[in-house]
């Protein structure tokens, strides 16, 4: 890569990096978020509506990039998703900040495939594994500090920083990208804008995301809501894929799934991404109500994760540019989250806090490994043209996963622990405890012991049973590597396709100027300046 373009990639992951900070800074916030705010029932909405803003999103920030332009779309990305940073700060209740929270999602469903349709166009797949130097600069304060950050916020600040500190890192981005990325002319294509597949894919978004976090909660599976819901997501499903066939320029371009690899790279993003943001929002609730840290401590504990996915990231990437192998990577990813999750059962109220920090590491590997690997065969088997929209579907799958994931998953921790809450302490006393706004893990240790002992039970409860959800979607993953098939990833960069002498009209004319007309636009007629 010219290394006049450091800088500029810079300011692209430096976007990137601005949705990763959010979701991991907000992660340890979230128990002190509602003891503030009130509405701890709703506070996994704090994270879903996020996940699910962005989710619907980003096929059409990638859409939208490819036909107006990457660089201004990803510039429009960053300043949504910076005014629902300030905005969410200033949020007086769980209300408005779940509306807010979304505004965030809808700019940052932009952030990861804006950075990754630019990098795809500037950079070829083989390469793209030397970012990973940069990455590695950028993504420990993310991974690593993003727990910790988040924590120091709230502890001796507000948790409202930890939506404040986006705006100065959102700034610098801004600037960077407006001054030092400069993509080549791409070919002049008329918008057309795909609207159907654009709201039946929000539909079927948002009534899967409602199914899954009502279901067997909010409301029976066989009640009329549910059974809605799980109509609508059907029929806006089987209209987006019909519409997506006849439509001039899908939201997803359906040949993108003719190649097996991207196809299979899709599915383990989806995977990936439900385990992932499931085990790194819930793990924190664990540390603090039961290990007894501050939101600071939490995130500390949580080092280990974290560095497990920064460090399979820079090594995957480095070793995919050394010889262009890829295959390995996610079916090894694949058995360490599967692995991670089964090992995070031995965690219990007796678990002293190093054993529990340490025994994230692995999940945290196999995550890593999976990210990276999918990535970059998601980017080796798209045209350029499809740049974005390849880019726009692995995060949207990476991000319906996550809120899908956390959606299903919390639903069974908080099933569990309500459960394991009821049977220790009676229907009545628990029923108590959660309208009294006390469920928080600074109240806990003004419970009386025996309260607060079964306050900390059933949270474990409710984890094994979250642990044992990623597990399975783990095994899963595993399986499906295996399906993988090994082809070279491209040595050049992807560049915008060139006017050439084909069936479609050209604005440009034929490079050979001293080519006399002819009758016939023969294509042969390059070698030599006329025939005999």
């Amino acid at each position: 890569m010219n290394r006049s373009l450091y800088v500029g990639v810079f300011g692209l992951l430096l976007g990137m990096f601005l949705a990763m900070l959010d979701g991991l800074i907000v992660g340890t916030a979230l128990p002190t978020i509602a003891g503030d705010l009130g509405g701890l029932d709703r506070l996994p909405w704090v994270v879903t509506a996020y996940l699910l803003a962005a989710a619907a999103t980003t096929p059409i920030w990638g859409k939208v990039g490819d036909l107006f332009g990457r660089k201004a779309t990803f510039i429009s990305a960053i300043a949504l998703f910076l005014a629902g940073s300030g905005l969410a700060g200033l949020s007086q209740d769980m209300g408005q900040l779940i509306a807010f929270r979304a505004v965030q999602g809808l700019g940052a469903g932009g952030l990861m495939v804006g950075a990754l349709a630019i990098i795809g166009v500037l950079v070829p797949p083989r390469e793209s594994g030397r970012l990973q130097s940069m990455i590695g600069v950028i993504m420990p304060i993310a991974y690593v500090g993003g727990p910790l950050l988040g924590g120091l916020l709230t502890d001796y600040l507000s948790w409202r920083w930890t939506f404040y500190v986006n705006l100065p890192v959102g700034a610098v981005a801004l600037l960077i990208i407006s001054t030092r990325i400069h993509l080549p002319p791409a070919e002049r294509v008329k918008p057309r804008i795909d609207y159907g597949g654009a709201a039946l894919l929000t539909t079927a978004i948002v009534a899967l995301t409602l199914l899954a976090g009502w279901a067997g909660t909010a409301y029976a599976w066989t009640s009329p809501q549910v059974l809605a819901l799980g109509a609508l997501s059907v029929l806006a499903l089987a209209g987006f894929v019909a519409v997506e066939r006849r439509a001039a320029e899908p939201v997803i371009p359906p040949r993108l799934f003719a190649d097996r690899g991207f196809t299979l790279a899709q599915v383990l993003s989806f995977l990936v991404g439900a385990a992932m943001v499931s085990v790194t929002n819930y793990l924190p609730q664990y540390m603090q109500f039961v290990q007894g840290a501050s939101p600071a401590a939490a995130g500390m504990l949580l080092l280990p994760l974290m560095f497990g996915m920064l460090a399979a990231q820079l090594v995957t990437g480095r070793l995919i540019s050394r010889d262009g192998r890829y295959r390995r990577y996610p079916i090894l990813g694949g058995a360490l989250m599967t692995a991670g999750s089964l090992a995070l059962l031995l965690l219990d109220a007796s678990t002293p806090a190093p054993a529990a920090s340490a025994l994230t590491l692995v999940i945290g590997t196999g995550i890593g490994l999976v990210m990276q690997s999918t990535t970059l065969i998601t980017i080796n088997g798209a045209d350029p043209r499809d740049m974005g929209a390849a880019s726009g579907t692995v995060t949207l799958l990476r991000t319906v996963g996550g809120s899908l994931g956390i959606a299903v998953l919390g639903t069974l921790y908080a099933a569990r622990m309500r459960t394991d809450l009821t049977a220790r302490l009676g229907a009545g006393q628990a029923e108590r405890l959660e309208r009294s706004g006390e469920l928080t893990p600074g109240s806990l240790p003004r419970l009386p012991a025996p309260v607060a002992d079964a306050v900390r039970e059933a949270v474990t409860s409710g984890l094994h049973a979250l642990l044992l959800g990623a597990a399975a979607l783990a095994a899963i993953s595993f399986a499906i590597a295996w399906l993988i098939r090994e082809i070279p990833l491209r040595t050049e960069p992807a560049p915008q396709p060139p006017p050439e002498p084909a069936p479609q009209p050209e604005p440009k004319a034929s490079p050979q100027p001293n080519h006399s007309p002819a009758p016939q636009p023969d294509p042969e007629a390059a070698p030599s300046p006329r025939k005999g």
